[in-house]
């Protein structure tokens, strides 16, 4: 069988309504392997809607989207297998309050990649090490930060060795000062070679680790380039309004 070469991740004119209102229009792009692509658009533009669509947590009214060259097709068994595959990291957390850190990033691996409570406990230990709890294992999540909250879900979604990460605003819900741990462990993902889509207003990351900017407005890709390019030297005159305004809201300051 030979093997593949070509883009990791692949979306093609992807449309999505919800009733008249046309959230996406027509999106495409690739992503290659270790490629950090980051989506930064106004809200409401369909920014978290395409990441749900990627993973299938919404399903596109029409385009396609292939994985590793295989197209997505509709059955559950394989959404359910596609799906294992691509790690989403959500704004809002959603762990099990039930459960410790360590038993949410153990859930994933026991219940689909059928590993023993002992396998799944040395790879939760091992993940959580990974995004700097080592000492937090046995903490519940209301024991925990909002940023180490979001670094035990980034834990808990690479136990499942996924092939790439969707990162949806995964900075919006923590207080200031605890920004810069979650994006800390994003960098060091993206500097280990970790294939990762983000939708951010964080600049100071975006210019520092993205391959790709991608900006959206009105449910389509407007501009897309090198950070260099989208930062400095925009080809749209949308773009560098919304590059300044962006900017003067959230600071581009790389340390934040």
């Amino acid at each position: 069988m030979q093997e593949y070469n070509g883009p990791v991740l692949k979306v093609e004119d992807i449309r999505k309504s919800y009733g008249d209102n046309q959230v996406l229009n027509g999106v495409s792009f690739h992503v290659n392997l270790g490629d950090t692509k980051v989506i930064i658009g106004p809200s409401g533009t369909g920014k978290s809607t395409l990441l749900r669509c990627i993973n299938h947590l919404d399903i596109p009214d029409s385009g396609q989207i292939f994985l590793n060259g295989e197209e997505v097709h509709g059955s559950k068994k394989n959404i359910s297998t596609y799906r294992r595959q691509i790690g989403f990291v959500f704004q809002d957390f959603n762990l099990f309050d039930h459960l410790t850190a360590s038993g949410n990033v153990m859930l994933g691996p026991i219940r689909v990649l059928h590993m023993s409570k002992k396998e799944a406990r040395e790879l939760a230990y091992t993940e959580l090490a990974r995004v700097g709890l080592q000492g937090k294992e046995d903490l519940y999540p209301a024991q925990l930060s909002g940023g180490q909250q979001q670094r035990v879900s980034i834990a808990r979604t690479l136990a499942m060795n996924p092939r790439l990460i969707l990162f949806d605003e995964p900075t919006s819900a923590l207080d200031p000062e605890l920004i810069g741990e979650v994006l800390e462990v994003m960098r060091d993902l993206a500097l280990s070679g970790m294939t990762m889509v983000v939708v951010t207003h964080e600049m100071g990351f975006a210019r520092s680790v993205a391959n790709e900017i991608i900006f959206m407005e009105n449910g389509k890709i407007l501009e897309q380039g090198p950070p260099q390019k989208i930062f400095y030297k925009p080809e749209l005159e949308r773009t560098q309004r919304f590059m300044k305004k962006i900017s003067e809201l959230y600071g581009d300051e790389d340390s934040r």
